[in-house]
């Protein structure tokens, strides 16, 4: 009898060995991927230069925006993409959200393009200055003040 014990003491301590290691394993973070995505764009997107990483948000910088950053995922949505120009948005500007996106969301360039342009036709006297929209399964807000337009374009979790 005293055998059995002595085995499975063994046993339960082999496990333990093995519980502990895994759990003090170094384990890859979240922000890996961000970063990763992050890289993803500088190397698809000419001039895009990525800045500081806080709180789950790269800022990066371009030339046609005035602000743009990546938002990491979260509880509530996978990636978030937001970009700041003037109040009447260039195309130059709409190229650059639209392949962002494409590249944070894989989609295609053209239909990005479509969407981005959909969301910013729609601000006006009808709708107002705050546009929620959808499309292709993604969530895209267009705002706009008297001296600048944003857009937010972001994929919940559940989709």
């Amino acid at each position: 009898m005293q055998s059995y014990f002595r085995s499975f003491g063994r046993s339960a301590g082999f496990a333990m060995i093995i519980a502990l290691g895994a759990v003090l394993a170094p384990q890859a973070a979240r922000a890996d991927r961000c970063d990763d995505v992050a890289k993803e764009l500088k190397n698809g997107i000419d001039g895009l230069k990525i800045g500081q990483t806080a709180a789950g948000t790269v800022y990066l910088a371009h030339p046609k925006a005035r602000e743009i950053t990546l938002g990491c995922s979260s509880k509530n949505f996978s990636n978030q993409l937001f970009g700041k120009t003037d109040r009447k948005p260039p195309p130059a500007f709409v190229e650059l959200m639209a392949s962002a996106a494409a590249i944070v969301f894989t989609l295609p360039k053209d239909d990005m393009v479509r969407g981005v342009n959909r969301c910013y036709r729609r601000l006006g006297i009808f709708r107002g200055d705050d546009v929620p929209s959808r499309y292709r399964r993604l969530d895209m807000r267009c705002a706009r003040t008297k001296t600048e337009s944003s857009i937010t374009i972001s994929r919940s979790k559940d989709q």
